[in-house]
């Protein structure tokens, strides 16, 4: 018997709220298949549902909570007993709208600390060329090195010719092998506990720290955003989630609060490591696409407003896309544990 109504309404409806996000993802996913330990936690869901129902229902006073209760209930019983054979087809754009963002999101905290990391590189580099400029042949890439800032502006603006004529798609190509290789390196590199993977992002955010601090000192910050964000708003965050990635490997190696055997902890987290990676692919070929044929072309045959506003379009999209694409009704359904 039920002596304080409103307290055991207070207490239970979180419960009841959880069920009902995970039956609605049940309805969303048609495919979505649980593992052990979210199994686990729908059965409780659906037993304490099922219990508070019987406790309800000696109460005639709230009929709208009894409905709503044995509707959860309902289709709860339906989910477990279900003998319908589910599809087991690949739906890509589904995955790619659906999957790959609640992924992201759902291992946030990792993308957070491989950004932190990269910051921390930047940071360095920067002050460290500004500390001692002649480190300009440490930290810099080697075609960064040819010439100074103003000279390359000086010579992109000067060109006459196409300088990727009839070899366009061949650099487009290059690019994105070259960056998935770098991203999977990313990824590989987490087998070493996460310490390879962050090395990777920090000599990134070093190189990048430095380029950015060596264009702006010699006052060609424009031509830097104008030729960086195009192809760098998307690529620079593609291989940020790639370290995320390498990240949750290397959660699942240390294994820290979970005891769980390795294998089991590595079977767990790989569709999540795979689901990341494959949308790194994707977003690096949009990247290279876009800095073999645009990226490239330079003021005046090219405003640097143009190619900046584009940049900025490209981030607020990419970033809109993993912090909201795949929500169903405002909110996100989770199967997570208790």
């Amino acid at each position: 018997m039920i002596i304080d109504l409103p307290r055991f309404l207070a207490a239970a409806r979180p419960s009841w709220e959880e069920l009902e996000r995970m039956l609605d993802r049940f309805a969303a996913e048609p495919d979505l298949r649980l593992d052990i330990d979210q199994a686990r936690r729908f059965y409780y869901l659906y037993q304490r549902c099922a219990a508070d129902l019987a406790r309800v229902q000696t109460f005639s006073a709230e009929p709208e909570v009894r409905s709503h209760l044995e509707s959860l209930v309902l289709r709860a019983y339906g989910e477990i007993h279900e003998t319908r054979e589910r599809s087991r087809r690949w739906r890509p754009w589904d995955w790619f709208r659906r999957t790959l963002p609640r992924t992201f999101r759902r291992h946030a905290g990792a993308f957070g600390l491989a950004v932190g990391v990269t910051i921390a590189g930047c940071a360095f580099g920067g002050v460290a060329l500004l500390a001692d400029p002649e480190a300009r042949s440490a930290l810099l890439p080697e075609p960064h090195l040819r010439l100074t800032p103003s000279q390359r502006v000086a010579r992109e603006e000067s060109a006459t010719s196409d300088p990727l004529a009839g070899a366009k798609t061949t650099f487009s190509a290059f690019l994105m092998t070259h960056n998935i290789r770098v991203s999977l390196f990313a990824l590989a590199l987490g087998m070493t506990w996460g310490i390879g993977t962050a090395v990777l992002l920090f000599a990134n955010g070093v190189t990048l720290g430095a380029i950015v601090v060596d264009y702006v000192g010699d006052g060609q910050g424009t031509f830097l955003a104008g030729w960086l964000l195009p192809h760098g708003a998307v690529e620079i965050p593609s291989i940020l989630i790639a370290g995320q990635a390498g990240l949750l490997l290397a959660y699942a190696l240390i294994g820290r609060g979970d005891a769980r055997p390795l294998g089991q902890r590595l079977r767990r987290i790989l569709p999540d490591v795979l689901t990341l990676i494959g949308g790194v692919a994707i977003l690096l070929v949009w990247a290279g696409t876009v800095e073999a044929f645009l990226s490239q072309y330079h003021a005046p045959y090219l405003p640097y407003g143009i190619k900046i506003a584009l940049g900025c379009v490209e981030l607020a999209l990419l970033a809109w896309f993993l912090a909201l694409a795949g929500r169903d009704g405002g909110h996100e359904a989770s199967v997570t544990g208790k």
